[in-house]
């Protein structure tokens, strides 16, 4: 069967910003000719997911792609709360601006979102009301944004408990389940690839300010490299807890194509990388895709 003919089932995994790379699969994709009838995402692969499934992909992939390290930090609200260091409702505020109040049960594609109930320890499958919400529910990493009362739960990340969520498209009437994993095993990126813009030397000492507190939780300031700071921490944490349980969902449930973004191309919060993160699923997308076709020839 040709591409052009296939449907697909696309899973896109958590991984924070490695999550900007699910836009290059995606781009791939639909170059190919794959018609994805149904997506099912885990925090950034909710978000990522949610947008192309409201037909917002290339208006989320030109501003993001706009961003520099500033214009991120501008969207953190800080959480005077003590549950969590911020708010994330400034982000998600941002996403309706760009995509506007969509429900999901409304949606050209078929899309869940996955969120973690946080009293019952157990995973939420979203697949219908508003789609900002849903979104904002699978999003809420604890202790760095706050979590989400939602239908009488208490909801945060969906990667906590399921990291690449196939199970919710297995009753999918689709031709291929396409699954997108980031936490794939470090490899070395081709040198090629465009590098991180650089921030304008014209900041005023207020913005350096502000960059330089966020380094600091990102690395203690002692002048030792390999001292790790807050987010570090928090970000390599994270990716050994997901790499595991991302390996016990994929023996349970093996898709057709699984394509792996390489644990190493970047940490959790690093979103000012869009350009080059897309360029990478690009890449992986293609060399994955190249085999299954072969394969399947």
């Amino acid at each position: 069967m040709d591409s052009e003919k296939k449907t697909v089932s696309l899973v896109l995994g958590s991984g924070g910003a490695r999550g900007l790379a699910h836009i290059g699969v995606i781009q791939v994709l639909e170059e190919r000719g794959y018609d994805i009838r149904s997506i099912s995402g885990s925090s950034m692969g909710a978000l990522i997911g949610g947008i192309y499934a409201a037909g917002k992909l290339d208006v989320y992939t030109e501003w993001v792609c706009a961003l520099d390290r500033m214009n991120v930090l501008r969207l953190l609200d800080v959480s005077f709360s003590g549950a969590a260091i911020f708010k994330g409702e400034r982000i998600i505020n941002t996403l309706r601006e760009l995509i506007g109040e969509q429900n999901i049960e409304d949606l050209p594609v078929t899309f869940t979102a996955v969120a973690t109930d946080l009293e019952e320890s157990k995973e939420i499958w979203l697949s219908n009301g508003p789609l900002c919400e849903a979104i904002r529910a699978s999003i809420a990493f604890p202790t760095v944004f706050s979590a989400v009362p939602y239908n009488g739960r208490t909801l945060v990340d969906g990667g906590l408990l399921n990291p690449i969520p196939i199970a919710p498209t297995l009753r999918d009437m689709t031709d291929i389940t396409i699954a997108v994993s980031l936490s794939g095993n470090a490899k070395i990126i081709p040198e090629e690839i465009p590098t991180v813009k650089e921030i304008p030397e014209d900041r005023n000492k207020y913005h350096q300010k502000i960059i330089d507190f966020i380094d600091n939780l990102h690395r203690k300031d002692n002048g030792k490299k390999d001292d790790a700071g807050f987010f570090d921490i928090i970000s390599k944490s994270l990716d050994v807890m997901q790499s595991t349980i991302a390996n016990f969902k994929l023996a349970a449930y093996m898709p057709d194509i699984l394509i792996e973004i390489p644990k190493d191309v970047c940490s959790i919060y690093e979103f000012e990388r869009a350009s080059e993160l897309i360029e990478i699923g690009r890449r992986e997308a293609t060399t994955r895709l190249n085999a299954f076709e072969q394969s399947s020839a």
